[in-house]
């Protein structure tokens, strides 16, 4: 079942059903209870809602790994273009081609983001524009902006709390991941990933345009922020005594100590190397020759190599939390592993502090 006939299938289901649904595809797997708790829904509403989505074929039900006596409930493998993964996180070109009118209308309802430096050289038609370096690395408060800027930021390219975002980058989608890390650190329903970018794009015959979409600003109001996908320095001292596994996604020779931060204009560390213990997975890796996210039994595989499994706790570093955000996004969002953590202050805060350990070259 493609993307079409399940968006068929819901325009003629109740609100509640909608409801739900909605929140099976951004939290993965969930029980009735959680389904009650999540949505605020009475379960009776949250069980009708439920029976219409099965009665429909787009969820399937199993015992609850952690107690067989609760059912868990999932979207159905396959309704989606990207149904294999754990959360409706990604949307394809031709699904950004088919919406593409709604993204160039002045409407809330959607918008399209260029996390993107080089948005005035060429974008995709109704994008607005979001400059990754001064609008969400923050190096002051090893971060990302606070709540008031995240409002007011989105606030002035015409997204609400309630707003369908698509965000895409070029390069790897780096960028882009590291804004929908953002948009969920702040509790956004409804932010999505275009599945290979702006490169992918433009290669497969989809124009560009320089023009600028006229936006009318709104209000948005952010929720409180979801700390536990977020890793500050002392989660990662911690770390270092616990059963944590620290992720580093750079390059082998950033790894290694042998090369400093390669992008210009971010902010870069006085010492070379990485956290004790890391082990080493490079970006770049989690995606295929086109750009797109490799299938989920190839990522599985790959982070179970180095020893991740789904039940383990991660923190991802790269050097200012945009590489490490992409490999978060994988692991959080396609995979859909409860327990991982961007320490978006990464290499640019550790490696220029004077009291931390660092390790260099290869591991033994």
């Amino acid at each position: 079942m493609n993307e079409h006939e399940v968006e068929a299938k819901l325009k003629d289901l109740p609100p509640s059903s909608k409801f739900v649904y909605k929140t099976l595809a951004q939290n993965g797997s969930m029980t009735l209870k959680g389904l009650t708790e999540e949505t605020l829904l009475s379960s009776r509403t949250a069980r009708y809602g439920l029976d219409q989505l099965e009665e429909a074929g787009l969820i399937e039900s199993a015992p609850a790994l952690h107690d067989g006596r609760q059912t868990c409930y999932s979207l159905r493998h396959g309704t989606g273009p990207h149904g294999e993964y754990a959360k409706r996180a990604l949307v394809d070109v031709a699904w950004l081609e088919e919406h593409i009118d709604e993204f160039r209308a002045d409407d809330p309802e959607y918008r399209l983001l260029a996390v993107e430096e080089a948005y005035e050289d060429g974008h995709i038609p109704g994008a607005v524009p979001l400059d990754p370096m001064e609008s969400l690395v923050y190096p002051e408060h090893a971060g990302i902006p606070d709540r008031e800027q995240f409002e007011e930021m989105m606030g002035d390219r015409g997204i609400t709390e309630d707003s369908t975002v698509v965000v895409y980058s070029d390069g790897i989608n780096e960028t882009a991941a590291l804004a929908y890390w953002t948009f969920k650190y702040y509790r956004h329903s409804d932010v999505r990933i275009l599945n290979g970018g702006k490169r992918y794009w433009s290669e497969s015959g989809h124009g560009m345009t320089t023009e600028t979409l006229p936006v009318t600003p709104q209000n948005y109001t952010a929720q409180e922020p979801h700390e536990s996908i977020r890793a500050y320095r002392a989660d990662v001292q911690a770390a270092l005594a616990g059963e944590t596994t620290l992720l580093d996604v750079r390059t082998a020779a950033e790894y290694r100590g042998e090369q400093r931060t390669p992008e210009d204009g971010v902010p870069t560390a006085r010492a070379s190397g990485r956290i004790p213990n890391a082990v080493h997975l490079a970006w770049t890796e989690v995606v295929d020759d086109n750009w797109h996210f490799k299938r989920r039994r190839q990522l599985e595989r790959m982070f179970a190599k180095r020893g991740i499994e789904e039940e383990d706790e991660v923190i991802v570093y790269c050097n200012v939390g945009e590489r490490a955000a992409l490999v978060w996004f994988v692991l959080s969002e396609l995979l859909g592993y409860r327990n991982v953590a961007n320490y978006d202050g990464s290499w640019a805060e550790w490696g220029n502090l004077i009291d931390v350990p660092i390790e260099t070259g290869s591991p033994e």
